[in-house]
């Protein structure tokens, strides 16, 4: 049974193992597209100019108006010496929109060194002090512990801080007056920036 078997088999095997010529086929030929070259059709020019954007409304602030009276009623506070020294912090923006926290900063530097009361840390003395502390400028010292270091460094018995929160167009504006020694905030004041 096992022969009959083994040859059975090897009679499958031979028997598909036919020699067949092989077919050669002609592979099929590419044509390779030639592109035509085409000009892009513009549209015909007409003479409308483009309309132009409409201008973005900065409002302008009257900054001088609002630190005025603020500065007035901060140099009554009692127990500030006059011609103490004072650094005064880059007023912050926490409004809704975008200042120009330059104009405010100089408003209220301006209000201060024309008050009497105060000697003002100069703006020199005060790139001088941050390079030395190895601050940059764009550091509003939101730190109150950089603040103090820099005001001891320079010397400054206070430190005022001003902020600018809530409607861009019509700015409420907070001061305070800390006391550089002790860290002890001996006045503060609230007032809105109105524009021109």
């Amino acid at each position: 049974m096992k022969k009959y078997l083994g040859i059975v088999l090897m009679a499958l095997v031979i028997a598909g193992c036919t020699s067949r010529a092989p077919q050669t086929e002609q592979p099929a030929t590419i044509e390779p597209a030639v592109p035509t070259p085409s000009k892009p059709q513009l549209p015909p020019s007409e003479s409308q100019p483009l309309p132009t954007p409409p201008k973005i409304q900065v409002p302008v602030l009257d900054w001088s108006a609002a630190v005025t009276p603020l500065v007035g009623q901060m140099v009554k506070t009692d127990g500030i010496a006059r011609g103490s020294i004072l650094l005064l912090n880059k007023l912050k923006n926490n409004t809704n929109g975008s200042l120009q926290t330059a104009q405010a900063t100089t408003a209220l530097y301006n209000a201060l060194a024309s008050s009497g009361q105060f000697t003002m840390v100069s703006r020199e003395q005060l790139g001088v002090a941050r390079q030395s502390l190895g601050l940059s400028e764009e550091d509003s010292l939101e730190s109150r512990s950089k603040a103090v270091g820099l005001a001891r460094y320079v010397g400054a018995q206070y430190v005022l801080y001003a902020d600018a929160s809530g409607d861009v167009k019509s700015p409420e504006l907070s001061m305070q007056l800390m006391l550089v020694q002790t860290g002890e905030i001996v006045w503060s004041g609230n007032g809105t920036v109105r524009q021109q």
